[in-house]
C-alpha cells in the first residue's frame, strides 16, 4: 500500500468486489469508457457473473485499486507486453467523472511507478493511450514520460480516426528526478 494525503493504492479486497462491480461492469455505457479506449466494446455484466473475474484481482500484484479518502474511485494495473524483457506497461482508470481533472492520476501513476520501479527489475514503464485522451497524455507528460510512438490513424471512435500513443520512462530517468521519488 502506498499514499499520498488522501490517496491511496493498494492490492483488492474481497470488501471491494462490489463497488468494483458497481463502477465497472454494472452500467451499460459509464461514462469512464468514453475515455478508456472506447473502440473496444464494454460488456456489462451482473454482479454473480462478475465475481468469479473479481475473486481472481484480490491479493493480485498486476491490479490495484485507486482509494481517494478512503472511496474506491478507480483501478491501477500493469501488463506484460514482454515479460522476458521486462516490457511491462500500465493502466489507469478513475471511474468517477467528479475524480477527473484534480490531478489524482498524476499521483496515483506516481505511486504506481515508484512501487514498480521498486520492485521489479525494470528498465522502462510505460502506457499506451489515443490520441483522444488529453488527460491521459499530460499525466504521461507531467511525470517526464516520453512519447516513444505515435501510430497515426489507427483508432476508429464516433466517426473519427485517432493516433495511438504510447508513452515510457526509463528507470534513470525516473531516478533523475528526486521531485517525484517518495519515501
Amino acid at each position: 500500500m502506498y499514499s499520498d494525503a488522501e490517496l491511496t493504492i493498494r492490492p483488492i479486497r474481497e470488501t471491494d468486489l462490489e463497488r468494483l462491480w458497481e463502477l465497472i461492469y454494472k452500467d451499460e455505457q459509464p461514462e469512464w469508457k468514453r475515455w478508456d479506449a472506447p473502440y473496444f466494446p464494454h460488456n456489462p455484466m451482473t454482479y454473480d457473473v462478475f465475481l468469479p473475474i473479481g475473486e481472481m484481482w484480490v491479493k493480485c500484484d498486476n491490479y490495484w485499486i485507486i482509494e481517494v479518502e478512503g472511496i474506491v474511485r478507480g483501478i491501477i494495473s500493469y501488463y506484460w507486453e514482454h515479460e522476458p524483457s521486462q516490457w511491462l506497461e500500465m493502466g489507469i482508470v478513475f471511474h468517477e467523472a467528479t475524480s477527473w481533472g484534480k490531478g489524482l492520476g498524476t499521483r496515483a501513476m506516481k505511486l504506481w511507478i515508484n512501487h514498480l520501479f521498486s520492485t521489479m527489475p525494470l528498465v522502462r514503464v510505460g502506457f499506451t493511450t489515443w490520441s483522444g485522451n488529453k488527460r491521459m497524455i499530460r499525466v504521461g507528460e507531467k511525470l517526464g514520460m516520453q512519447m516513444e510512438a505515435r501510430i497515426r490513424k489507427v483508432r476508429y471512435y464516433n466517426g473519427q480516426y485517432y493516433d495511438s500513443i504510447r508513452m515510457g520512462l526509463l528507470r534513470e530517468e525516473w531516478e533523475s528526478q528526486p521531485a517525484f521519488l517518495v519515501d
